[in-house]
């Protein structure tokens, strides 16, 4: 039996009539609308900069950045969209379906912006299209608004094609996945790298996006703990979860990455996202969760919290191991020091104190040796990442730089390490099992050595109980 040819409806949208008269009063008789950008000031400026330095290191090559599209969540149902980092250091726009074009003119290169144009009364997409119509989505800014207000040429996207035909063969790509660019213009290895390691350094503007994601932050940390006696008595994880993401999406964007929320035997567990478990009295709760800015500059903090407001001799024996480990890597971070020289020393830190707790039964000289890495068992994570408009910044640059490179005044890093000591790790003795500590702080490096900017959370077990009382 031959299969029924299959044909999607959206659901969505019912049909319409299809005459005159019903789209002449679709069309008619609405008022104007507001379609200005709403840009953080300082954002364009930023952005110019960023395309000024990348276009001294490209001369004479055309580069083509995209902003990506929402992806599908399920059927026809769509997660929201969140533009492509390198495109936004690159505009400061955040449009969906957006190409940025840069093209070699005199020293340097001249820059177009590609944006689907609104779709207002007047246009059958406006009440037809339940992905681009303005009825169904609100009104969008033009191109003279995105233009003034980025201080960019920018164009319709329907002349993108008519663009791309015209670009040399040897076109350079990055951003995220376009139908449309992706059979003109080849992924650039060597661009998506530059991009990366340009954001090693941060301008002055974009580290007070990051002071300012990190501050909502420390506030999103006050409203959880003050959320406690609802979590202990009914709402568990999913309320200490939800409670930070409404507030990240009340002064920011949302949150920069899936809040990490593990109570108990939970905490141990690096990426505990899942966040369904209950909060009781005597638990430690880890909650590792940052604000990304509307600018999408996002913060990453994590703290370890006693949940009846004091740590218990055996948490506070391993909260302060931690501690030791984060203060000493927090101390290697400044000007002409290494990654590498902050990794190494929260690793040598933690395997000594693994090996105090009589858990490592090796030397801390044979722990970190090539050889042994033992204390990775209780450490498997790195120790910290660059931080900026992704949470885990500059990515792409190969561990070469990343490690090695000295760090220079304005870079952001986070120094994160821990002791995850699972319920059924038989290793691990009975009284310490299924506790699991981290410590993380976003740092800037100044000329002089480094700028807590998560200082206002303290980093001690007392200071913790007692901000915790406050």
């Amino acid at each position: 039996m031959s299969a029924e040819p299959f044909a999607f409806r959206d659901p969505r949208t019912q049909p319409l009539p299809d005459t005159d008269a019903f789209r002449s009063y679709m069309a008619a008789d609405w008022g104007p609308v507001d379609r200005h950008v709403d840009l953080v000031e300082g954002a364009a400026e930023s952005a110019a900069g960023h395309r000024a330095a990348l276009s001294a290191q490209f001369a004479g090559c055309t580069l083509v950045v995209t902003s990506g599209r929402s992806a599908v969540r399920a059927n026809d149902t769509e997660y929201p969209f969140r533009a492509d980092s390198d495109f936004v250091w690159l505009t400061a726009c955040q449009a969906e379906g957006a190409v940025l074009v840069m093209t070699p003119a005199g020293t340097g290169h001249d820059a177009t912006l590609f944006i689907p144009e609104p779709a207002p009364p007047g246009d059958e997409v406006f009440y037809g299209d339940a992905l681009r119509g303005e009825l169904w989505i609100g009104p969008v800014a033009g191109l003279a608004d995105w233009s003034a207000a980025l201080g960019i040429e920018v164009r319709s996207l329907d002349l993108l094609d008519q663009a791309l035909d015209a670009l040399p063969a040897d076109a350079l790509g990055a951003g995220a996945p376009e139908p449309r660019t992706a059979t003109r213009v080849r992924e650039s290895g060597e661009l998506l790298m530059a991009l990366s390691a340009a954001k090693l350094v941060k301008d002055d503007w974009e580290v007070g996006q990051l002071r300012a994601a990190v501050d909502a932050t420390v506030e999103g940390f006050r409203s959880v703990i003050r959320e406690l006696p609802s979590a202990l008595s009914f709402g568990g994880e999913r309320w200490l979860q939800s409670t930070f993401e409404r507030h990240a999406r009340t002064f920011g964007n949302g949150v920069g990455y899936s809040t990490i929320i593990g109570s108990g035997p939970h905490a141990p567990t690096l990426h505990w996202t899942r966040c369904d478990g209950p909060v009781l009295p005597d638990h430690v709760i880890l909650i590792d969760a940052g604000v990304e800015a509307r600018t999408l500059y996002t913060a990453d903090v994590t703290r370890s919290f006693p949940a009846g407001g004091t740590f218990s001799p055996a948490q506070r024996l391993v909260h302060d191991h931690v501690e030791r480990a984060h203060r000493a890597a927090m101390a290697q971070v400044a000007p002409g020091k290494t990654f590498l020289d902050m990794r190494n020393t929260a690793y040598e830190s933690i395997a000594t104190s693994l090996h105090e707790l009589g858990i490592l039964t090796v030397s801390v000289d044979e722990a970190m040796s090539p050889g042994g890495q033992q204390h990775r068992r209780y450490l498997p994570s790195g120790t910290g990442h660059h931080l900026g408009l992704d949470v885990h910044d500059c990515a792409k640059i190969g561990d070469e730089r990343y490690l090695h490179e000295p760090l220079r005044p304005g870079a952001v890093l986070t120094v994160e390490p821990g002791l995850y000591f699972h319920a059924n790790d038989l290793t691990v003795p009975p009284e310490l099992r299924g506790i699991g500590v981290r410590l993380e702080d976003d740092l800037l490096v100044t000329a002089t050595g480094q700028d807590i900017l998560s200082s206002a959370l303290p980093i001690d077990a007392s200071g913790i109980e007692t901000w915790m009382r406050g």
